[in-house]
């Protein structure tokens, strides 16, 4: 099984960070059972000093390079990934996507209903590359944006309900798409650095929105359990 994972600077993480992509490998390390590959077309960080995605310094250096590949990038969204999906899944030979996407398109890009459309797009543009590619869909979680603009907020709530929409529409058994439940009480102030982007805490809960919903829909991997596992520490 060959898992991907595409985000924007959530995803990505900056130079220092664990991420949640570090958890959420830890926790298929520990629950998967079987033999499983991360792709994906980057391994690197974004270093904010050089305002570029060039670090590779992880919070543990023992990641191995083979687990650090993804498809995420800082200020990238629905509207930078849905053009490049169908040929990284057709390069990857992805199986499933772990997808946190929508608060960058919406801070900057576009709203709510071009969004989705945008959301949209990419299912079709990576079941054009494999028609059996499994997805998990996180909606935007809360931000300090989102808490201090209410037509942000709104924007925000709007398009997580025409995300669930858009799951709902295109969800085949084929194909199958979940939608991941937001982490509960995610606290901006300890479970972010900024208001946005996650610290340790907030790492392992967007890897337990994935890892629950693969659990529960599909038996894949086990509980979610790495808030006490290695690397629970962390700036």
């Amino acid at each position: 099984m060959r898992f991907m994972f595409v985000g924007d600077s959530q995803t990505i993480g900056r130079a220092g960070d664990y991420t949640w992509r570090y958890r959420m490998w830890q926790h298929l390390n520990a629950t998967y059972g079987g033999p499983y590959r991360i792709v994906g077309p980057r391994t690197e960080l974004y270093d904010t000093t050089a305002d570029a995605p060039v670090s590779h310094d992880y919070g543990d250096p023992d990641f191995p390079d083979r687990a650090r590949r993804h498809l995420a990038g800082w200020g990238e969204g629905w509207l930078h990934m849905a053009p490049l999906i169908r040929e990284t899944v057709a390069a990857t030979k992805a199986d499933v996507l772990l997808v946190a996407l929508g608060l960058i398109d919406l801070g900057f890009y576009t709203n709510s209903d071009q969004t989705a459309e945008n959301a949209r797009a990419f299912i079709r543009e990576a079941r054009a590359a494999n028609p059996h590619v499994r997805a998990v869909l996180l909606p935007v979680i809360p931000n300090v944006r989102a808490r201090d603009e209410p037509a942000f907020a709104a924007e925000c709530a709007r398009f997580n309900e025409l995300l669930a929409k858009a799951v709902a529409d295109l969800d085949e058994p084929a194909s199958p798409l979940l939608l991941a439940t937001p982490p509960e009480s995610y606290d901006l102030h300890t479970d972010t650095y900024d208001g946005t982007h996650p610290g340790p805490s907030g790492e392992h809960k967007l890897a337990s929105a994935f890892a629950t919903a693969m659990h529960q829909a599909w038996d894949m991997g086990g509980p979610y359990a790495g808030l006490t596992g290695r690397g629970s520490r962390g700036r």
